[in-house]
């Protein structure tokens, strides 16, 4: 492997580890011991559930090409994952709502682990029936644990602010340590065990099964609205309702729906980008450089948080716009950068260039995450939350089908542009939300102002 990847991963680890090992008590938050175990309950059980994830991302693809099927086939099946989480996925988040959290909780663990059972059978029904059933998970997955973990806070009377602190240590560890971590143990058991490509997919089905039991033994159920008189209808229309009406919800909806549209659009373009020419690049180690990259993003994202200033709303602008840039890469290096030729070989100029965007892209993702929680949390109405949540993913999955539909049906620079634009425009949007988030405050000091006209001058 090329010196240039060790670098790569070397000095991004380097920061990752000075940055947790450099904060202070400025970039910390005090909390109790209660909240402290509560916290550390949660994370185990969301490792636990990212880890299942992780193990079948790398391998889904490659384990139904060895059953034989071609890239169309493969196409379809992953487009019914999507259209199962964009068709189920609100139903689901209703259900949650209605019916309990922490009861959708374990549905995402008994979903999950009968979705990889299906991964045994070479038969393309049974396969496509794993990824419907993938699909309904993935939609539980996004939805009901943030759900539950935001109402069990405020349950518990927590202090607002530490909810920020879950989120962030949620995505260090289960978005980037555990991403890391289910990477190699899958390649172990893949390539070094000669397990197979289901082993990882078994492997998932463990960890999934122990986090249900967690769940099982130590969560209490919340819900959402546990109202009889309202079915899945009338849950509906009160979620659609409150996003028409509220413009912050919807403004956070599209904002959602842009970025990770152009996040999973990324993560079928990065590989042809990056070997245009079928060049040798190691597939695995630069997947757990990009979750390296994540991790910084989540340790920048809790030092921000932990402080009053600046706003979730504010930062996240910048960070849009530096994702959009980085997602521009690889069009300034196909006009800079004489394209080569030569088939295979390894990484060219371009390659590595875009290499390094593609890991500031990343760290971004590594931003959103925690953030983009933050957000929701002080947005959406908690009797609807994992309703309008899945709400939110109808866009991104409607999005993300006519992009594996149509991807051999664009340039790859195309594909990137389009993204870069989309990063722009949630930019411009978040400094909307910005805007009308601020007016209430602006609308109570005038106010104060008329009632106590000593107010102005003690502001002066």
């Amino acid at each position: 492997m090329e010196l240039f990847y060790f670098v790569v991963f070397g000095a991004l680890g380097a920061v990752v580890a000075a940055l947790e090992l450099s904060k202070s008590s400025k970039d910390r938050i005090n909390t109790s011991s209660a909240f402290n175990s509560f916290k550390n309950n949660y994370l185990v059980v969301y490792s636990l559930m990212m880890a299942g994830d992780w193990l079948q991302g790398p391998y889904v693809y490659y384990l139904y090409s060895t059953y034989g099927f071609g890239k169309g086939e493969i196409g379809q099946l992953f487009i019914a994952g999507f259209g199962s989480s964009m068709l189920f996925g609100t139903i689901v988040g209703s259900l949650a709502d209605k019916q309990g959290r922490r009861r959708a909780c374990i549905t995402y663990c008994i979903t999950y682990i009968l979705s990889c059972i299906t991964k045994h059978s070479p038969q393309y029904k049974i396969l496509m029936v794993g990824r419907v059933l993938g699909g309904i998970a993935t939609s539980l997955l996004f939805s009901a644990f943030e759900s539950w973990l935001v109402a069990e806070h405020n349950k518990r009377g927590f202090e607002q602010q530490w909810l920020s602190l879950t989120f962030s240590k949620a995505i260090f560890l289960g978005n980037g340590l555990v991403a890391i971590l289910a990477g190699l143990f899958g390649n172990v058991l893949v390539d070094s065990l000669s397990l197979g490509p289901v082993a990882p997919f078994d492997a998932a089905a463990i960890f999934l099964a122990i986090g249900m039991a967690i769940i099982l033994s130590s969560w209490t159920e919340n819900f959402g609205d546990p109202s009889e008189n309202k079915d899945l209808l009338t849950q509906f229309r009160g979620a659609a309702v409150a996003i028409a009406s509220d413009e912050k919800i919807a403004l956070l909806g599209a904002i959602q729906s842009l970025f990770e549209g152009s996040m999973y659009t990324f993560v079928f373009l990065w590989t042809p980008a990056l070997s245009p020419n079928d060049e040798e690049i190691p597939h695995g180690f630069i997947f757990a450089t990009f979750m390296l990259a994540s991790m910084l993003g989540s340790s920048l994202a809790s030092r921000l948080m932990a402080r009053s200033s600046p706003r979730v709303e504010s930062y996240m602008q910048i960070v849009f716009v530096i994702s959009s840039a980085s997602l521009m890469l690889p069009i300034i290096t196909n006009f800079l950068v004489a394209p080569s030729k030569v088939k295979g070989g390894s990484i060219s100029l371009a390659g590595c260039l875009q290499l390094l965007g593609f890991c500031t892209f990343e760290a971004c993702v590594g931003i959103f995450w925690p953030s983009i929680m933050k957000m929701r949390s002080q947005y959406i109405p908690e009797e609807a939350r994992s309703t309008i949540m899945n709400f939110f993913r109808i866009p991104l999955n409607i999005f993300v089908c006519i992009v594996l539909y149509n991807v051999d049906a664009f340039p790859i620079t195309v594909m990137f542009g389009m993204c870069s634009i989309f990063l722009l425009v949630a930019s411009i949007l978040q400094r909307r939300l910005m805007a009308i988030s601020d007016k209430p405050k602006m609308e109570n000091w005038t106010a104060m102002k008329e009632r106590d006209p000593e107010a102005e001058a003690l502001n002066d």
